[in-house]
C-alpha cells in the first residue's frame, strides 16, 4: 500500500507553499480621538446635525513581506448652533503578504485590507459616539474599490501600489469614498 499524507488539505498544509499567501497578521486602533467642545449646552439643541464624514487610506511596508494598512476616519456632526462631536480614528492592520505577484499586492493593500479592517472601525466609531450621549451612528459600507478605480482614473498610466506613504485620498462630504449616515 502506497504512503499517503495524512494531513487534510484546507488547514493551510495543500502542498502549494509558492501560492500566493495573505494573512491579518493584528488590527489595532493606532489613534483615537473623541470630542463633544459644546457640551453641555449640545444636549439642550433642537436643531438637527449635519455630518461630515471622509476616510483616508495610507500604506506603509513594515518589512519585505509585511505591511500596515492605515484606516482614517473623520466624522463632524455640526449645526447652526455649533458643533455637536468630532470623532477622528485611524484603525490599521498588518498584513502579510507572501508570494504575491506585484500587480496584485497594491490592489490587495488598498481595496481588500481596508475592507477587512472597516467593520471594526465602523464599531469604533459608533460606540465612541454613544459614549458621549449621543445616538449611535452607523457609518455606511464604503466602496475602496470604487475609490482605488477613481484614484487610478484621475492619475492615467499609472496604478495605486503600495509602499511607505501610499493612500487614497481623503473624501469629504460629497467625495467618493464617504460613508455618510
Amino acid at each position: 500500500m502506497a504512503q499517503e499524507d495524512s494531513t487534510p488539505a484546507g488547514n493551510g498544509a495543500d502542498g502549494n507553499a509558492n501560492g500566493p499567501q495573505a494573512a491579518t497578521l493584528a488590527q489595532y486602533i493606532k489613534d483615537l480621538s473623541v470630542e463633544s467642545p459644546s457640551a453641555p449646552q449640545v444636549f439642550q439643541w433642537q436643531d438637527q446635525p449635519s455630518l461630515d464624514v471622509g476616510f483616508n487610506l495610507n500604506v506603509d511596508k513594515v518589512s519585505d513581506e509585511v505591511s500596515e494598512v492605515m484606516l482614517k476616519i473623520e466624522v463632524k456632526a455640526h449645526s447652526q448652533s455649533g458643533v455637536h462631536f468630532l470623532v477622528d480614528l485611524t484603525f490599521a492592520g498588518l498584513f502579510g503578504l507572501r508570494n504575491f505577484p506585484e500587480e496584485a499586492i497594491g490592489p490587495f493593500l488598498l481595496i481588500e485590507a481596508p475592507r477587512l479592517l472597516f467593520p471594526f472601525a465602523r464599531q469604533i466609531v459608533c460606540e465612541s459616539i454613544q459614549n458621549m450621549g449621543f445616538p449611535p451612528l452607523l457609518l455606511e459600507p464604503i466602496d475602496f474599490a470604487a475609490a482605488y478605480m477613481a484614484q487610478a482614473q484621475a492619475q492615467p498610466g499609472e496604478q495605486p501600489q503600495d509602499g511607505a506613504g501610499d493612500a487614497l485620498p481623503a473624501a469629504d462630504e460629497a467625495g467618493e469614498g464617504s460613508g455618510e449616515a
